[in-house]
């Protein structure tokens, strides 16, 4: 197969970050118990976290073809090799700081790069579609791995059982690091600019154009949707269906490992059909089941649970929504990107990342002013706003792309 061991580096290196990004909520939750912070300050993390991906993105994302995507994917699997080995020996709230501010870097340099690299190894839209739609299913696998991974080194009679993982974690990365560093693949020098000013510039004249309007606003949505219903599912899980805690992070991973089902399917899907059927179907589905399962969930009288095997399977529906609404981020990234020359897709990219992390925390602000004022039953009724809007977007983006209105 062409490109292979490009390919396989690509989901590798996805994979590891996809678990240290997905942990900042567990070690939130052990910050509190192990380092006596309080709520307010482990939530400090999400921000040591988000604002060095938004931020690094704004600034090299543009100009990251003169460093060199592999040298580039390197020193991010470097920085967090030694982030991971640094946690384990400086156990504290502090090392936890340093560990997500260095995953942040360095996932910005991972996620620019293959951004970048997909379309340097496929030929056409439908095979950078389905490149895409694997890779992020890939990342939603270790997004639900990490539910696991992490309560399987948590040992209660040892409180600092738990960092034994960031030994397999900082493993994993390294290993990642050798792999790619042995893979060979010609990488050509693409600028955007004549210097580093006019490649800082390249971004904001993108926005000028149409075809980018359309999509960070399409991107924006979309992030609300999913960090929203991702970061809230548990919420709702323990005050609507009143499930235990332990239960109900372990029905979010469901949600995780629906999406991550249904980017893979999508993969293989868009070979064969046009996206913009793909599209189109999976959002109206989406708005079905909030239209017609979210109310008999809410309306679900639950009596005594204390495994998932307890629940009845009307329960389970609602996560499902992730298996339609999973092919959306993807191809609409995959869309764009591979419309664009080479030179302006690290930019955009850039842009991508940057509305991604905005649309997420307001999505999920959004969505916990809704769970406190509106009621949680309530609150997952107004993504279908949201939706409509996307379903609307779907077909100007055809509409341009099909101009080449770039």
């Amino acid at each position: 197969m062409k490109n292979i061991g490009i390919k396989i580096a690509l989901y590798l290196n996805y994979f590891v970050f996809a678990i240290l990004l997905n942990s900042v909520g567990i070690v939130i939750l052990k910050s509190q118990k192990n380092y006596g912070v309080d709520e307010v300050q482990a939530s400090i993390l999400e921000a040591f976290k988000d604002m060095p991906i938004a931020i690094v993105s704004f600034f090299i994302a543009s100009f990251l073809p003169r460093i060199g995507y592999k040298k580039a994917m390197l020193i991010g699997l470097a920085l967090v090799t030694f982030a991971c080995v640094s946690m384990y020996f400086g156990n504290s709230f502090d090392s936890a700081k340093i560990l997500f501010a260095t995953v942040g870097v360095s996932f910005a340099l991972i996620k620019v790069s293959v951004y970048s690299l997909i379309g340097a190894v496929t030929e056409n839209q439908k095979e950078h579609n389905a490149l895409m739609s694997s890779i992020e299913g890939v990342f939603m696998i270790g997004i639900a791995l990490a539910y696991f991974l992490f309560p399987a080194f948590n040992d209660e009679n040892n409180p600092n059982a738990w960092l034994n993982v960031y030994w397999l974690l900082a493993t994993l990365s390294f290993l990642s690091f050798v792999f790619l560093f042995f893979t060979k693949f010609e990488e050509k020098k693409i600028t955007a600019g004549f210097n580093f000013t006019d490649d800082f510039l390249q971004m904001f004249k993108l926005i000028a154009k149409m075809l980018t309007v359309v999509f960070v606003i399409s991107v924006f949505l979309f992030v609300m949707i999913e960090q929203g219903i991702l970061s809230w599912l548990p919420t709702f899980n323990t005050k609507v269906l009143h499930l235990p805690e332990n239960v109900s992070i372990m029905m979010a991973s469901i949600l995780a490992i629906s999406l991550a089902v249904g980017r893979l399917i999508a993969g293989v899907v868009t070979k064969n059909v046009s996206w913009i059927w793909v599209l189109t179907c999976c959002i109206i589905a989406a708005m079905l089941i909030v239209i017609f399962v979210l109310p008999k969930v809410v309306g679900l009288e639950v009596k005594s649970i204390n495994t998932l095997s307890d629940i009845p399977l009307i329960g389970f529906a609602f996560p499902l929504i992730g298996l339609f609404i999973a092919p959306i981020y993807p191809l609409l990234n995959s869309i764009v990107l591979s419309s664009l020359p080479k030179n302006l897709q690290s930019s955009m990219t850039g842009l991508i990342v940057i509305f991604s992390a905005l649309g997420g925390t307001l999505g999920s602000r959004i969505t916990g002013w809704l769970f406190k004022n509106e009621s949680p039953e309530k609150a997952f009724y107004f993504t279908l706003i949201p939706m409509f809007l996307l379903l609307i977007s779907f077909f100007i983006l055809k509409k341009i792309t099909t101009k080449d209105e770039i």
